[in-house]
């Protein structure tokens, strides 16, 4: 036996790596090593069980993940002969490291035709579905005030994520808003089609609809794949768990890595019940737990077990530390939010001014994104560098955008919704009228426009126009389609760079770009940018480097390119942060309505998953955990009220949180900050951070959430207008329910549908 393989692993580890049979559930604390476990347990396979690489398939759920794990088996470098696999290392390519959605596009792009799907297929964002959404909206005429197109996109996500087609939702559904998210989505499917073009919910389902419609493609992957690892288990749905059965269910080698503690993606239809009953699927499963913690201290890892313990629905594991205590926990609270972000600014300067840490150590994390904008003013104010993650992402500014809707058009001349983007841009005399008449062609012959405007191009002087297209289009909609062949002409005899060169020249790009603003040459830096990263598929197969470069963008994540070499202030929401880690972390904005979020409080289940989002938050921390609050904290629509602690935080023990020192520090609007810095004050009191949690029917900014005066719940019933004071004005779908227990089901313009108890909701009626 290679004995590197095993050495440095704890006994739980070393169990996790060498069970090579039948499937195994793995129970992975946070900062237990479960990358360093499913490394070593691929290195155990290939060198020690003999399985070829290529019989290996790893999925997880970002491309950071995967090539961190290609980096740990085969190392970053041909210098770096302490990888597992480093003498593997021309086998690299043999082993499959992927996102479930690229492998799954990988498998559609290769057999997608069994089930009507062309290889050239377009992968649509959130903003293409929503375009769609609205086009198949107005074709059924449903109102937008009513039927929100984010939340019938959000109904039909979820649909998706757990199997359901169309039929299947109307079949289900028992309500005005649902039957019409029904109809849009039946709809909305039949424009995909049209488009030639899938989401991202479809990667996941059409792949399942392919296993079970081409059984040669399933035993394809059955028997090619001997062993399946599924990382961060518990963040899947019903779609990537189905995959994970089918393809597994040859060998029966499956083996999931997760924490049912660190489910925090409901929203996005991840299924805690995946994990937590796997042995129920697998009655003959063995399970692992990885207990031991090497990331942070003892005092960061009791107050986690303490926040996490006050759930009901998780496995029975004891997380502990391998570090020594540390130094105490900081709770403090400001007076608003400007003085909060203050406050940590603050406090990291004083860390980097005793060269205890960097400012790429420090991390700010969040509840929603909009938390940000304070964080932001007090780096600017004091000349820190900082990175917002999850802020104008690179690919969806406009500048990229036009560029890749041109490439997805040259791609796939039935993407309409690109074709619409820049069919006048830059300017051709193409305006909005013509598009609506374009548009209104298209729906007449079921057609893409582009294959209906092709003809344009080999018209000879003379010859009849088209569908009778107005005089006055002729000329630019035939520049442009030549425009178009020429460029789908050159993608099949050269690389990417040199396409995207001719393409930037024949639309003469960056003098639109600089007619357009005074920023232009920002802008053209990041269409060049945008070269750049097209340079490393220049070396494919003419014509497949198009496709894999289109594919490489429509799968990317925010997180993918988050900097750690910058020394940088990282300001990051806490959802965003899981996977990562940093020596220092404040939790900001710990208030009733923030965190938890204010959209959970009346849902159980939902309050669980955001105390497991607090719990990801405090276990990011290596060394030093600042958690703060603004006891004034600004409302949903900008007025000010006073902001109720957290009820998270009466779970952090008082023994672990350092006294306030004396006040020391820099000062911000007449507030002097104590200096936390040497962490060796005493434990003592909580002082002003722990005055009483008011939990229960208490509201939030002004928002009450109790019964009437009467004590009665107001009655309502379905088709009423009705109030929230955080969700706004939306309208009643259905009730249930008795007296004070009364459940009212109510879509909201901008938050969508929500379940609301009436004894806390505090709904009042619209007169219409």
């Amino acid at each position: 036996m290679s004995v590197d393989i095993l050495e440095g692993l704890n006994e739980a580890q070393r169990t996790a790596v060498t069970i090579t049979e039948g499937p195994l559930l793995i129970i992975a604390g946070p900062g237990s090593g479960k990358t360093r476990v499913i490394t070593h347990r691929i290195a155990y396979l290939v060198r020690e069980m003999d399985v070829p690489p290529w019989r290996i398939m790893a999925v997880t759920f970002t491309n950071k993940a995967a090539n961190e794990m290609r980096q740990r088996l085969f190392g970053k470098s041909d210098e770096d002969p302490s990888a597992p696999l480093f003498d593997q290392r021309s086998r690299a390519q043999e082993l499959t490291v992927r996102t479930f959605h690229a492998f799954c596009a990988t498998v559609l792009r290769r057999f997608g035709h069994y089930i009507g799907l062309d290889q050239g297929f377009s992968i649509f964002d959130t903003d293409d579905q929503l375009t769609l959404v609205k086009a198949a909206m107005e074709e059924e005429g449903l109102d937008p005030k009513y039927f929100p197109p984010r939340a019938i996109l959000g109904v039909i996500s979820r649909a998706k994520s757990n199997l359901k087609d169309a039929q299947s939702l109307l079949l289900g559904a028992d309500n005005a808003f649902e039957e019409g998210a029904g109809r849009v989505y039946e709809r909305y499917q039949e424009l995909l089609h049209l488009n030639g073009a899938v989401d991202f919910d479809d990667l996941l389902m059409r792949t399942v609809e392919l296993f079970q419609r081409s059984p040669d493609t399933l035993e394809y992957y059955q028997e090619r794949f001997l062993h399946l690892l599924v990382d961060e288990f518990q963040d899947t749905n019903v779609a990537q768990y189905e995959l994970s059965k089918q393809i597994s269910d040859l060998h029966k080698n499956i083996c999931v890595v997760g924490d049912p503690d660190q489910s925090i993606y409901s929203w996005r239809s991840a299924d805690v019940r995946n994990i937590l009953d796997f042995k129920k699927d697998y009655p003959d499963a063995r399970v692992v737990n990885l207990e031991i913690n090497y990331r942070s201290t003892g005092k960061i890892i009791k107050a986690a077990k303490s926040v996490i313990a006050s759930n009901r629905h998780r496995p029975d594991k004891d997380i502990r530390a391998s570090r020594d205590e540390g130094k105490p926990l900081v709770v403090y609270e400001t007076y608003d939010t400007e003085e909060e972000a203050y406050f940590a600014v603050t406090q990291i300067s004083n860390l980097l001014r005793r060269k205890d840490f960097n400012l790429s150590d420090c991390a700010v994390m969040y509840r929603t994104n909009a938390q940000s904008r304070a964080m932001e003013e007090a780096c600017l104010h004091r000349g820190m560098p900082y990175h917002v993650v999850g802020g104008i992402k690179f690919y969806h500014r406009a500048e990229v955008r036009d560029i890749i809707a041109y490439l997805r058009l040259i791609n796939n001349p039935g993407d309409d919704v690109s074709l619409q983007r820049i069919i006048n841009k830059p300017r051709r005399g193409i305006g909005n009228k013509s598009l609506d008449m374009l548009q209104d062609l298209g729906r007449e012959h079921e057609s893409p426009i582009y294959p209906l405007l092709r003809p344009l191009g080999k018209r000879k002087k003379g010859e009849p126009v088209p569908y009778g297209l107005s005089s006055r289009l002729v000329k630019p909609l035939t520049s442009f389609v030549n425009l178009m062949e020429d460029l789908r002409d050159g993608a099949a005899e050269m690389g990417t760079v040199k396409l995207l060169d001719k393409l930037l020249r024949g639309i003469n790009y960056q003098e639109f770009l600089r007619a357009a603003g005074e920023d232009w040459e920002d802008k053209w830096e990041n269409v060049r940018e945008l070269r750049r990263a097209a340079g490393e598929y220049d070396g494919m197969e003419v014509g497949e480097g198009l496709t894999a470069f289109l594919e490489h963008l429509a799968l990317v994540a925010e997180v993918d390119s988050l900097d750690e070499t910058t020394d940088a202030i990282t300001l990051i929401t806490l959802h965003q942060a899981k996977g990562l880690e940093f020596p220092v972390v404040f939790i900001i904005g710990l208030q009733e309505g923030l965190l938890p979020h204010m959209r959970s409080m009346d849902d159980p289940e939902q309050l669980e998953e955001e105390r497991r989002l607090f719990y990801v938050g405090i276990t990011r921390c290596m060394d030093r955990l600042f958690l703060t609050r603004a006891f004034r904290q600004r409302g949903y629509r900008g007025e000010g009220g006073v902001g109720i602690p957290s009820r998270f935080l009466r779970d952090v023990p008082s023994e672990l949180v350092a006294e306030v020192p004396q006040i020391v520090g820099s000062r911000y609007g007449g507030q002097s900050f104590p200096d936390f810095s040497s962490g060796e004050a005493s434990v003592a009191r909580r002082q002003r951070a722990t005055s009483a949690v008011r939990v229960g029917s208490a509201g939030v900014n002004g928002a009450g959430t109790g019964p009437d005066k009467d004590g009665e719940a107001p009655a309502f019933k379905e088709g009423d207008r009705v109030r929230h004071g955080v969700f706004g004005e939306g309208l009643v779908l259905k009730t249930a329910g008795q007296a004070s227990d009364r459940e009212v089901t109510v879509v909201f313009r901008e938050a969508g549908v929500k379940r609301l108890l009436l004894s806390f909701a505090n709904l009042k009626k619209v007169e219409s």
